[in-house]
Protein backbone atom coordinates (compact mmCIF):
# COMPACT_ATOMS: atom_id res chain seq x y z
CA UNK A 1 0.00 0.00 0.00
CA UNK A 2 1.62 3.32 -1.04
CA UNK A 3 1.08 6.62 1.21
CA UNK A 4 -1.19 7.81 -1.96
CA UNK A 5 -3.15 4.51 -1.27
CA UNK A 6 -3.53 5.02 2.28
CA UNK A 7 -5.36 8.15 2.17
CA UNK A 8 -8.19 6.83 0.16
CA UNK A 9 -9.18 4.05 2.68
CA UNK A 10 -11.39 6.41 5.39
CA UNK A 11 -14.77 5.43 3.37
CA UNK A 12 -14.01 1.69 3.39
CA UNK A 13 -12.82 1.29 6.91
CA UNK A 14 -16.03 3.81 7.83
CA UNK A 15 -18.34 0.63 6.60
CA UNK A 16 -16.41 -1.98 8.01
CA UNK A 17 -14.91 -2.64 4.38
CA UNK A 18 -10.74 -3.65 4.86
CA UNK A 19 -9.42 -6.79 6.22
CA UNK A 20 -7.79 -7.17 9.06
CA UNK A 21 -4.26 -6.20 7.95
CA UNK A 22 -5.55 -3.18 6.10
CA UNK A 23 -7.57 -2.25 9.08
CA UNK A 24 -4.73 -2.14 11.09
CA UNK A 25 -2.97 -0.12 8.70
CA UNK A 26 -5.17 2.47 8.05
CA UNK A 27 -5.83 2.66 12.49
CA UNK A 28 -2.28 3.19 12.18
CA UNK A 29 -1.79 6.10 9.64
CA UNK A 30 -4.71 7.66 11.61
CA UNK A 31 -2.76 8.58 14.39
CA UNK A 32 -0.46 10.63 12.44
CA UNK A 33 -2.95 11.82 9.83
CA UNK A 34 -5.68 14.93 11.40
CA UNK A 35 -7.54 14.95 7.61
CA UNK A 36 -8.05 11.64 7.47
CA UNK A 37 -8.98 11.20 11.26
CA UNK A 38 -11.61 14.00 10.55
CA UNK A 39 -12.57 12.76 7.18
CA UNK A 40 -13.48 9.27 8.76
CA UNK A 41 -15.20 10.80 11.61
CA UNK A 42 -17.66 12.25 9.12
CA UNK A 43 -17.72 9.51 7.23
CA UNK A 44 -18.74 7.28 10.23
CA UNK A 45 -21.23 9.32 11.35
CA UNK A 46 -22.68 9.36 7.55
CA UNK A 47 -22.97 5.30 8.06
CA UNK A 48 -24.66 5.45 11.58
CA UNK A 49 -27.48 7.34 10.18
CA UNK A 50 -27.55 5.25 6.99
CA UNK A 51 -28.32 2.51 9.56
CA UNK A 52 -30.99 4.22 11.51
CA UNK A 53 -33.36 4.15 8.55
CA UNK A 54 -36.85 2.20 9.37
CA UNK A 55 -39.57 1.16 8.02
CA UNK A 56 -43.45 2.14 8.81
CA UNK A 57 -45.59 -0.56 9.10
CA UNK A 58 -48.94 0.62 8.08
CA UNK A 59 -51.82 0.27 10.64
CA UNK A 60 -53.45 -3.22 9.60
CA UNK A 61 -56.67 -1.78 9.44
CA UNK A 62 -56.00 1.35 6.74
CA UNK A 63 -56.06 -1.14 3.78
CA UNK A 64 -59.08 -2.22 4.46
CA UNK A 65 -61.22 1.26 4.87
CA UNK A 66 -59.34 2.51 1.59
CA UNK A 67 -61.05 -0.24 -0.18
CA UNK A 68 -63.92 0.69 1.25
CA UNK A 69 -63.95 4.13 0.63
CA UNK A 70 -63.16 3.75 -2.79
CA UNK A 71 -66.55 1.53 -3.95
CA UNK A 72 -68.52 5.01 -1.93
CA UNK A 73 -66.79 7.57 -4.45
CA UNK A 74 -68.17 7.86 -7.91
CA UNK A 75 -64.95 7.91 -10.86
CA UNK A 76 -65.07 10.83 -12.54
CA UNK A 77 -66.31 11.10 -15.79
CA UNK A 78 -64.06 11.84 -18.63
CA UNK A 79 -64.57 15.82 -19.86
CA UNK A 80 -65.85 17.03 -23.09
CA UNK A 81 -62.83 17.75 -25.42
CA UNK A 82 -60.23 15.75 -23.56
CA UNK A 83 -60.86 12.44 -24.25
CA UNK A 84 -60.09 10.49 -27.59
CA UNK A 85 -62.68 10.58 -30.26
CA UNK A 86 -63.71 13.66 -28.64
CA UNK A 87 -63.45 17.19 -30.02
CA UNK A 88 -65.32 17.62 -32.94
CA UNK A 89 -67.43 20.84 -33.46
CA UNK A 90 -71.37 20.52 -31.98
CA UNK A 91 -73.29 18.86 -34.43
CA UNK A 92 -70.43 17.61 -36.28
CA UNK A 93 -69.72 14.18 -37.04
CA UNK A 94 -67.05 11.80 -34.75
CA UNK A 95 -64.41 9.45 -36.68
CA UNK A 96 -64.37 7.25 -33.16
CA UNK A 97 -65.93 7.43 -29.99
CA UNK A 98 -68.05 5.44 -27.65
CA UNK A 99 -71.40 4.36 -28.21
CA UNK A 100 -73.43 7.23 -27.40
CA UNK A 101 -71.55 9.61 -27.17
CA UNK A 102 -72.55 12.45 -29.54
CA UNK A 103 -75.36 10.19 -30.39
CA UNK A 104 -77.92 8.30 -28.88
CA UNK A 105 -77.05 4.66 -28.98
CA UNK A 106 -78.85 1.55 -28.65
CA UNK A 107 -80.23 1.97 -24.56
CA UNK A 108 -79.09 4.89 -24.30
CA UNK A 109 -81.13 7.83 -22.29
CA UNK A 110 -80.30 10.08 -25.56
CA UNK A 111 -77.53 12.29 -23.54
CA UNK A 112 -74.72 10.40 -24.47
CA UNK A 113 -71.97 9.42 -22.44
CA UNK A 114 -71.31 11.43 -19.90
CA UNK A 115 -74.77 11.60 -19.12
CA UNK A 116 -75.01 8.35 -17.88
CA UNK A 117 -72.36 9.55 -15.27
CA UNK A 118 -73.38 12.73 -14.38
CA UNK A 119 -76.69 14.31 -13.42
CA UNK A 120 -78.82 15.85 -16.51
CA UNK A 121 -77.67 18.97 -14.87
CA UNK A 122 -74.15 18.52 -15.40
CA UNK A 123 -74.57 16.52 -18.99
CA UNK A 124 -75.09 17.75 -22.18
CA UNK A 125 -78.92 19.04 -21.59
CA UNK A 126 -78.24 23.02 -22.04
CA UNK A 127 -81.48 23.41 -20.92
CA UNK A 128 -79.91 27.37 -19.59
CA UNK A 129 -78.53 28.01 -23.18
CA UNK A 130 -75.05 27.81 -22.45
CA UNK A 131 -72.06 26.71 -24.42
CA UNK A 132 -70.38 23.22 -23.65
CA UNK A 133 -67.27 24.94 -22.48
CA UNK A 134 -69.47 26.73 -19.44
CA UNK A 135 -71.45 23.92 -18.85
CA UNK A 136 -67.93 21.98 -18.66
CA UNK A 137 -66.49 24.57 -16.55
CA UNK A 138 -69.24 24.77 -14.21
CA UNK A 139 -69.73 21.29 -13.86
CA UNK A 140 -65.97 20.57 -13.59
CA UNK A 141 -66.28 22.47 -10.20
CA UNK A 142 -69.20 21.18 -9.30
CA UNK A 143 -68.10 17.57 -9.53
CA UNK A 144 -64.84 18.79 -7.19
CA UNK A 145 -67.31 19.95 -4.81
CA UNK A 146 -69.04 16.83 -5.04
CA UNK A 147 -66.13 14.36 -4.58
CA UNK A 148 -64.71 16.57 -1.59
CA UNK A 149 -68.07 16.39 0.36
CA UNK A 150 -68.23 13.11 -0.47
CA UNK A 151 -64.97 12.24 0.84
CA UNK A 152 -65.36 14.21 3.85
CA UNK A 153 -68.50 12.47 4.68
CA UNK A 154 -66.73 9.18 4.63
CA UNK A 155 -63.61 9.84 6.37
CA UNK A 156 -65.33 11.84 9.24
CA UNK A 157 -65.37 9.50 11.15
CA UNK A 158 -61.43 9.07 10.92
CA UNK A 159 -60.65 12.58 12.16
CA UNK A 160 -59.92 11.93 15.93
CA UNK A 161 -57.90 8.75 15.08
CA UNK A 162 -55.52 10.71 12.94
CA UNK A 163 -55.07 13.64 15.39
CA UNK A 164 -54.28 10.91 17.30
CA UNK A 165 -51.58 9.56 14.88
CA UNK A 166 -50.45 12.94 14.04
CA UNK A 167 -49.39 13.53 17.57
CA UNK A 168 -48.00 10.65 18.34
CA UNK A 169 -45.84 10.58 14.90
CA UNK A 170 -44.57 14.39 16.11
CA UNK A 171 -43.87 13.00 19.37
CA UNK A 172 -41.89 9.93 17.82
CA UNK A 173 -39.95 12.47 15.76
CA UNK A 174 -38.64 14.55 18.25
CA UNK A 175 -37.65 12.10 20.60
CA UNK A 176 -36.07 10.58 17.47
CA UNK A 177 -34.54 13.71 16.40
CA UNK A 178 -33.00 13.74 20.39
CA UNK A 179 -31.32 10.40 19.99
CA UNK A 180 -30.52 10.61 16.61
CA UNK A 181 -28.00 13.98 17.85
CA UNK A 182 -26.74 12.29 21.09
CA UNK A 183 -25.76 9.10 18.49
CA UNK A 184 -24.01 11.81 15.56
CA UNK A 185 -22.42 13.52 18.64
CA UNK A 186 -20.68 10.22 19.38
CA UNK A 187 -19.71 9.10 16.14
CA UNK A 188 -18.14 12.53 15.33
CA UNK A 189 -16.31 13.39 18.53
CA UNK A 190 -12.46 14.63 18.78
CA UNK A 191 -11.83 11.37 20.60
CA UNK A 192 -14.06 8.64 18.85
CA UNK A 193 -12.88 5.45 18.73
CA UNK A 194 -13.69 2.73 16.52
CA UNK A 195 -13.61 -0.93 17.11
CA UNK A 196 -14.99 -3.96 15.31
CA UNK A 197 -15.52 -7.87 15.54
CA UNK A 198 -16.46 -10.50 13.76
CA UNK A 199 -18.85 -12.76 14.98
CA UNK A 200 -18.96 -16.76 14.95
CA UNK A 201 -23.08 -16.39 13.27
CA UNK A 202 -21.24 -14.14 10.16
CA UNK A 203 -22.29 -10.63 11.82
CA UNK A 204 -20.21 -7.93 12.57
CA UNK A 205 -20.50 -5.41 15.49
CA UNK A 206 -18.69 -2.15 15.54
CA UNK A 207 -17.87 0.12 19.03
CA UNK A 208 -17.69 3.70 18.73
CA UNK A 209 -16.91 5.34 21.99
CA UNK A 210 -16.13 8.38 22.81
CA UNK A 211 -14.66 9.09 26.37
CA UNK A 212 -15.03 13.01 26.51
CA UNK A 213 -18.95 11.91 25.85
CA UNK A 214 -18.65 9.21 28.35
CA UNK A 215 -21.01 7.25 25.74
CA UNK A 216 -21.09 4.85 23.12
CA UNK A 217 -22.51 3.37 20.12
CA UNK A 218 -22.83 0.31 18.91
CA UNK A 219 -23.55 -0.55 14.93
CA UNK A 220 -24.57 -3.94 14.34
CA UNK A 221 -24.19 -5.46 10.50
CA UNK A 222 -26.01 -8.53 9.39
CA UNK A 223 -27.57 -9.44 12.78
CA UNK A 224 -29.63 -12.61 12.30
CA UNK A 225 -33.45 -12.50 13.74
CA UNK A 226 -33.40 -14.18 17.68
CA UNK A 227 -35.54 -16.96 18.31
CA UNK A 228 -39.36 -16.49 18.92
CA UNK A 229 -39.46 -14.15 22.15
CA UNK A 230 -36.10 -13.29 22.56
CA UNK A 231 -33.90 -10.15 21.80
CA UNK A 232 -30.56 -9.51 21.63
CA UNK A 233 -29.51 -7.16 24.85
CA UNK A 234 -26.10 -5.02 24.97
CA UNK A 235 -23.62 -5.03 27.56
CA UNK A 236 -20.86 -3.19 28.53
CA UNK A 237 -17.43 -5.17 30.28
CA UNK A 238 -16.30 -3.99 33.51
CA UNK A 239 -13.70 -6.00 34.23
CA UNK A 240 -15.40 -9.13 33.85
CA UNK A 241 -18.98 -7.55 34.80
CA UNK A 242 -21.54 -6.96 32.58
CA UNK A 243 -23.59 -4.29 32.72
CA UNK A 244 -26.80 -3.85 30.63
CA UNK A 245 -26.37 -1.32 28.15
CA UNK A 246 -29.96 -1.64 26.21
CA UNK A 247 -31.76 -3.74 24.15
CA UNK A 248 -31.88 -4.18 19.96
CA UNK A 249 -34.69 -4.19 17.75
CA UNK A 250 -35.50 -7.96 17.17
CA UNK A 251 -36.60 -7.67 13.49
CA UNK A 252 -33.60 -5.16 12.56
CA UNK A 253 -30.19 -7.24 11.76
CA UNK A 254 -28.61 -3.94 10.75
CA UNK A 255 -28.71 -0.86 12.93
CA UNK A 256 -26.88 1.51 14.95
CA UNK A 257 -28.22 1.67 19.33
CA UNK A 258 -27.06 4.58 21.56
CA UNK A 259 -25.75 2.83 24.48
CA UNK A 260 -27.35 3.17 27.94
CA UNK A 261 -25.84 4.34 30.80
CA UNK A 262 -21.84 5.82 30.95
CA UNK A 263 -19.04 4.09 29.32
CA UNK A 264 -17.01 5.07 32.47
CA UNK A 265 -13.95 2.10 32.59
CA UNK A 266 -15.31 -0.12 30.41
CA UNK A 267 -13.18 -2.50 28.48
CA UNK A 268 -15.60 -3.90 25.73
CA UNK A 269 -19.30 -4.16 24.78
CA UNK A 270 -20.78 -7.60 24.77
CA UNK A 271 -23.97 -9.00 22.97
CA UNK A 272 -26.53 -11.85 24.91
CA UNK A 273 -29.80 -13.44 23.41
CA UNK A 274 -32.14 -12.76 26.24
CA UNK A 275 -35.91 -12.70 27.26
CA UNK A 276 -38.08 -10.19 25.43
CA UNK A 277 -37.33 -7.20 27.48
CA UNK A 278 -34.19 -8.04 28.46
CA UNK A 279 -32.44 -9.50 32.06
CA UNK A 280 -30.86 -7.95 34.72
CA UNK A 281 -27.54 -10.16 33.72
CA UNK A 282 -26.43 -11.97 30.96
CA UNK A 283 -28.58 -15.78 30.96
CA UNK A 284 -26.53 -16.84 27.74
CA UNK A 285 -23.33 -16.99 26.18
CA UNK A 286 -22.46 -14.04 24.60
CA UNK A 287 -22.56 -14.66 20.43
CA UNK A 288 -20.21 -11.49 20.14
CA UNK A 289 -17.54 -9.36 21.93
CA UNK A 290 -15.98 -5.88 20.57
CA UNK A 291 -13.19 -5.40 22.78
CA UNK A 292 -12.09 -1.38 23.19
CA UNK A 293 -8.51 -2.17 23.38
CA UNK A 294 -5.21 0.11 24.11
Amino acid sequence: MTPTDVHLLSGAYALDALDEDERAGFENHLAHCPACAEETRELAATAGRLGLAATVTPPAALKRRVLREITTIRQEAPRPGHASGVGSPVGGSQAQGFPGRGHAGRGSSGRGFAGRWLPARWGGGGADGSSPGQRSARGGSGWVLAVCLAVAAGLGGTTVWQHQEAERARDQARSESGRLERLTGVLTAPDARTRSAAFPDGARGTVVASRARDKAVFIGAGMPRPPAGKVYQLWYDDGGTMRSAGLMEPARGDQAVLLNGPLGEASGVGITVEPAGGSPGPTSDPVGLVPFGA
